[in-house]
């Protein structure tokens, strides 16, 4: 990621309440294997590109609200959204140097990590099953990864341009 002018913390918000409603939209049961975690990978972002703005505490706030919109115990994804931020805290400065592909396979591993801890949580709370399919959404969040970087980057210096 280039080194470009910090961000303006009202666009910070817009863009992850705006993953939020991406990632609570309603989708039919066969399909939420395939949603990717619009949420995890805007907090990823943010994370790399804005480190000392946004961190932990956003990856809490925005996993309690979550919490609240899907009714799931609170405090679930909440404890998730903040163990994401903080391994992007742990894998920063040597995340920054990576190519896109590079961070693609790093994006596939944090989310996958994630989503299994999600999943265990899972099996703690209630009688699920635990299967690998809940990889597909790590891994095509991956795939989006090189897109969703080189948009906002577009983004960011066009707001930053006018």
């Amino acid at each position: 990621m280039a080194t470009s002018p910090p961000a303006n913390l009202l666009w910070i918000w817009v863009t992850l309440l705006l993953a939020l409603c991406l990632q609570v939209m309603p989708l039919a049961d066969g399909w939420q294997v395939w949603r990717p975690d619009w949420l995890g990978l805007m907090l990823i972002y943010w994370c790399m590109r804005e480190p000392l703005r946004v961190g932990v505490f956003h990856g809490f706030v925005l996993g309690l609200l979550v919490d609240l919109i899907e009714g799931a115990p609170l405090g679930q994804n909440a404890l998730l959204l903040s163990l994401l931020a903080f391994l992007c805290a742990l894998v920063y400065a040597r995340f920054r140097a990576y190519s896109l592909v590079q961070q693609a396979v790093l994006i596939f591993v944090l989310l996958g990590m994630v989503q299994l801890a999600e999943q265990w949580l899972r099996t703690l709370f209630g009688p699920a099953s635990m299967h690998l399919s809940f990889l597909l959404s790590a891994l095509i969040g991956a795939v989006l990864w090189p897109w969703l970087t080189t948009l906002f980057e577009a983004l960011g210096r066009r707001l930053a341009r006018d």
